[in-house]
């Protein structure tokens, strides 16, 4: 009796550390998915239409669709330019794809495409 208890307990704890290391797999491959994600989508283009060029402060006005890396959806707002070089491709009226991301505490296109 005691050969089969003593085989029933280190049958379970068998059973628990091998469903603790594949969990532990698991989360190690949905974090890796997760930092993948991240990534992805901090170089996905976001589309929008340049509604101002501030060269004197080296903005841009974007009427944008949703902003997935920074978790925004569609509006109009003001951001900086990574390269003011940047302002010179654009005029109001034309249609963008962009990055933006958060660059020392302010909104930042850091990738520019005319349509």
């Amino acid at each position: 009796m005691r050969n089969a208890i003593a085989s029933m307990v280190f049958g379970c704890a068998a059973a628990l550390s091998a469903t603790a290391y594949a969990a532990g797999d698991m989360e190690d491959t949905s974090m890796q998915r997760g930092a993948q994600q991240s990534a992805d989508s901090a170089n996905s283009m976001s589309h929008g239409e340049v509604k101002k060029v501030d060269n004197a402060v080296g903005k841009l006005t974007i009427k944008h669709g949703p902003l997935e890396n920074l978790g925004m959806e569609g509006m109009t707002m003001v951001f900086r330019v990574k390269d003011p070089a940047m302002l010179s491709q654009v005029k109001v009226g034309d249609n963008i794809d962009f990055v933006a991301e958060e660059v020392n505490g302010a909104l930042t296109v850091t990738k520019l495409q005319k349509q």
